[in-house]
């Protein structure tokens, strides 16, 4: 990564550090609490092998993770996946079943729950959809977030089989935020006691 605040595609290499900023912009969110277990006192090495597995699926699916750095080094990520895209290849379906034998069999129904009350806000149009995304928090304020999603809505209006980007939040607040790039709500839904999640989704500009 040459140039500062440019927006590059990342590889295998970069998964450590990928990895590392996530944990960070995710330690306390509410679906990782929610699967993971909020009072445990392994809570963040069990953050952590959660999400290297969701930036292991990227690289072995082929799919993309994106980053942009500052002076620090990598300061922002985001995954990105393409629902309609081809099978699990082995190698991912192993890694999937070695990630829930450690992180065991509650975890694993919380998440898949999580999982199914998402997909109820499905969109019939097809697109791409933005994982995670995630920035240092030393790192925000600077714009780091909507470069990360300029560079996601470039890549959905070059592909001639997506007609925009799908996302999740479950922080209320962040609702508006994607409202101002664009998105739109398309469900809204309890998941577990005092926990919402929103689905939204921006049309590529000739959709």
């Amino acid at each position: 990564m040459d140039n500062l605040r440019s927006v590059v595609r990342l590889a295998e290499v970069d998964v450590p550090e990928v990895v590392d900023v996530l944990c960070e912009s995710f330690l306390d969110y509410p679906v990782m609490r929610f699967v993971l277990g909020a009072g445990t006192e392994v809570y963040e090495r069990r953050l952590t092998t959660l999400i290297r597995y969701f930036v292991m699926a990227r690289i072995l699916r082929g799919e993309a993770i994106l980053g942009v750095a500052d002076s620090g080094g990598l300061s922002g990520v985001a995954l990105v996946s393409r629902p309609a895209g081809p099978g699990d290849p082995p190698t991912l379906s192993g890694l999937r079943e070695s990630t829930w034998v450690e992180l065991g069999v509650s975890a694993r129904t919380r998440y898949e729950s999580f999982e199914a009350v998402c997909a109820r806000s499905e969109v019939a149009m097809p697109h791409i959809f933005l994982d995670m995304i995630g920035v240092r928090r030393a790192a925000q304020g600077a714009g780091l977030g909507g470069r990360l999603m300029q560079r996601v809505h470039a890549i959905s209006f070059a592909d001639p089989d997506s007609g925009g980007v799908k996302l999740t939040t479950e922080i209320e607040a962040n609702v508006s935020l994607y409202q101002h790039f664009g998105y739109q709500v398309v469900g809204r839904a309890i998941f577990a006691p005092g926990m919402t999640t929103w689905s939204l989704f921006r049309p590529d500009p000739d959709q």
